[in-house]
């Protein structure tokens, strides 16, 4: 009987271990977690910027306002029919009469 008892002790103890560090273990299953999480959000953050790109390649389809809009912002364009005035500010530097 008593051998008996030590086979459950030990057989317990080997559940245990594979409960608390063996493969499909708590803390194994904690991490896989956690990197489902990160996942999560990151895939959330690319489906926004996808959304963000999605739209902008549609208004470049749909019509020239769009093209407009970028030359304008980001190459410094006008149209021909269009007066182009530049304000400069005077210098901060306090070195004028």
């Amino acid at each position: 009987m008593r051998i008996f008892g030590v086979l459950l002790v030990l057989l317990f103890l080997l559940l245990q271990y594979q409960l608390w560090v063996g493969d499909g273990s708590l803390a194994e299953v904690w991490r896989l977690g956690q990197a489902v999480e990160r996942q999560r959000a990151e895939n959330r953050q690319l489906r926004e910027r996808n959304q963000a790109l999605d739209a902008e390649v549609r208004d470049l389809k749909q019509g020239l306002e769009a093209v407009e809009e970028r030359a304008r912002t980001e190459l410094g364009m006008i149209r021909r029919d269009e007066l182009f005035y530049q304000v400069v500010e005077p210098a901060a530097d306090g070195g004028g009469d």
